[in-house]
């Protein structure tokens, strides 16, 4: 089954350290870009940040300087290091990627399940 597995959210105090992960099933594959986005209580999701299969990466201004996204192309994981949070980080965040999945046609968008991250004193 084609999914996106996520790891690694938890509570943890202001000024903190999580680091999230997020692993593609094997049949999925050719993926362009990997991306988190979060989603406060009574917010609309937002994009925190996404990677290129070349590298290229792109932050939501909140958390540039704080946060960093990277990725392992031959595993088809995407890492999210969150340095120095913020109360205001507290949401569930989620993994999304494009692809191609194995016996199906075009290319597809696949979400992770979703893992929480609070940030609390």
């Amino acid at each position: 089954q084609a999914q996106l597995v996520e790891s690694g959210g938890g509570l943890v105090q202001p000024g903190g350290s999580l680091r999230l992960s997020c692993a593609a099933s094997g049949s999925i594959f050719s993926i362009a870009h990997m991306a988190w986005y979060r989603q406060a209580p009574g917010k609309q999701r937002e994009l925190v940040a996404v990677i290129t299969s070349g590298g290229k990466t792109t932050y939501a201004d909140s958390v540039k300087g704080r946060f960093t996204i990277s990725r392992d192309n031959a595993e088809n994981t995407v890492w999210l290091q969150m340095n120095e949070l913020k109360i205001e980080d507290t949401a569930v965040y989620y993994c999304n990627s494009d692809g191609f999945e194995v016996g199906k046609e075009g290319v597809r968008d696949y979400w992770g399940q979703g893992t929480q991250v609070t940030v609390s004193s």
